[in-house]
């Protein structure tokens, strides 16, 4: 492997006088007809340009904005010098699904925020992109079987958080049983993650790598209802790491609502994008739209859901949002693609009721103008709604993408687990470590909901504290029971 660079040897002034090569993406015409991956590969060449892009700084700030401590200096520094797999084992030294964070990552948030280029109002080094780029091209390896060590931990929730620990532990030679209410292993990585955003075979692969290390996957199995905490120490599990996301959706008070064309976005994805073989029983049928869709929300889970109502043939998809642009919290980029393949956006403007037509149909949101007052607890000034300003649109469909919320039947089903009072599990931020010994817990269900890379920032923690746990007491070494 090539060996690290000299700082005081880089041409930092030559570097920042390349030209940046634009983000592969298809033709919007093209890719809103179907569930293909928005961003096409670069070749070679232009892969090994636009790492050359990189001025190697010293204090290399987008390191330490990448939740994971990735090299990316290093690995980019590789892949100039022609090193694709030399690059990819560096990215995969610090993460172990480089091929999904690179394309899932809000890298304007994080690496691809902190880059030199962009206080120039230039377009960053795209490290996001090339990470995906040399991880495609050099797969994983199948992971040799390590000794078993005789001792099981149990995870709940197969979304990043869990994947990671049940493969870290794995890979230390324990058993691993990883349990989830979906019908497949992946959470939000194939439930939520529409696939002209990822390939769900990166999740496929995924689910390979970690059956070829002998983990168990029991789907169709809420925890909490199906089976308890309780029941994994009956089983002899020593140690359990809980990943359960944030998935209960927000509710509405808006009239209408459970009108048949309105729905939930969690279900609609999940039917658009998921193959039916690998949805649950209730949404195996396939989701239709009609000619007007109305998307209410602002995040990344309303754009993905802008993105596939024009990918299902609606004529005209509006993206409604209470506040001005610049405080949605959802990805640019992604509201940049939405915009290029045909979604419009309405600000300022909130649903008061949704109504049906003489058919019974939904045909009709009542609607209000919305003006924007003093900031709230997130530090966003609050929509206000403007007396008098009440308008009618008519629809044909209308999807919620309100967002999402700890799960209260988990907290509340595990006697002496702390909570806070949206039930996001509390823990021991350095180790996951809960307020029940032998119960750990990571990703959206302790953060609500967040990023995959911070996911399995904290898996990766946990796991290694369960490790120690089971390890250093094996005698002693369980769940700490309810009584």
């Amino acid at each position: 492997m090539i060996e690290r660079p000299n700082s005081k040897a880089i041409d930092r002034k030559r570097r920042l006088a390349l030209a940046a090569a634009e983000l592969p993406a298809r033709e919007p015409g093209e890719r809103a007809r179907d569930f293909r991956e928005a961003y096409a590969e670069w070749d070679l060449g232009t892969a090994r340009s636009e790492a050359e892009r990189c001025i190697q700084c010293p204090a290399a700030p987008c390191v330490k904005a990448c939740p994971l401590g990735n090299d990316i200096p290093y690995a980019l520094w590789l892949l100039e010098h022609g090193d694709v797999a030399g690059s990819a084992a560096v990215f995969r030294m610090t993460n172990s699904m480089p091929e999904i964070c690179g394309r899932v990552c809000p890298q304007s948030e994080l690496c691809e925020g902190v880059c030199p280029y962009t206080k120039q109002g230039r377009p960053p080094v795209p490290i996001g992109r090339l990470e995906a780029f040399v991880t495609d091209r050099t797969p994983a390896a199948a992971p040799s079987a390590p000794r078993p060590t005789g001792h099981r931990a149990a995870v709940v929730g197969a979304g990043p958080a869990g994947l990671t620990v049940a493969e870290c532990l794995a890979r230390r030679g324990h058993s691993v049983t990883v349990f989830d209410a979906w019908p497949a292993p992946g959470g939000i990585l194939r439930y939520g993650i529409p696939t002209f955003k990822m390939s769900h075979g990166l999740v496929d692969d995924l689910g390979a790598r970690l059956d070829h290390l002998g983990i168990q996957f029991a789907g169709n199995t809420f925890v909490g209802r199906d089976q308890t905490v309780e029941d994994f120490i009956d089983e002899g599990f020593e140690t359990v790491f809980l990943g359960t996301g944030a998935g209960v959706q927000r509710e509405t008070s808006v009239d209408g609502a459970d009108l048949a064309s309105v729905h939930q976005a969690t279900p609609f994805l999940v039917q658009a994008n998921v193959t039916s073989d690998l949805r649950p029983e209730a949404l195996r049928a396939d989701v239709s739209v009609g000619r007007r869709v109305a998307v209410i929300g602002g995040g990344d889970t309303a754009m993905d859901c802008v993105r596939t109502a024009l990918r299902l043939g609606a004529e005209e998809v509006t993206c409604w949002y209470r506040r001005t642009e610049d405080q949605m919290p959802g990805n640019p980029r992604d509201r940049q693609l939405a915009r290029q393949e045909g979604a419009r956006f309405r600000w300022l403007a909130q649903p008061l009721a949704f109504r049906s037509g003489e058919d019974g149909h939904l045909a009709f949101m009542d609607c209000v103008e919305m003006e924007l007052g003093e900031p709230d607890l997130s530090g966003r000034r609050r929509p206000l709604p403007v007396e008098g300003s009440q308008f009618t649109v008519e629809v044909d469909t209308v999807i919620l993408a309100l967002g999402y919320l700890g799960d209260p039947v988990t907290v509340d089903r595990i006697p002496g687990l702390e909570a806070d009072e949206g039930n996001l599990i509390v823990i021991d931020p350095e180790t996951g470590a809960t307020s029940r010994e032998g119960l750990y817990a990571g990703g959206d269900s302790v953060l609500g909901p967040a990023l995959v890379v911070t996911a399995i920032a904290q898996g990766q923690r946990a796991a290694v504290a369960m490790d120690r746990h089971m390890v250093s007491n094996p005698s002693s070494a369980r769940v700490a029971g309810s009584a």
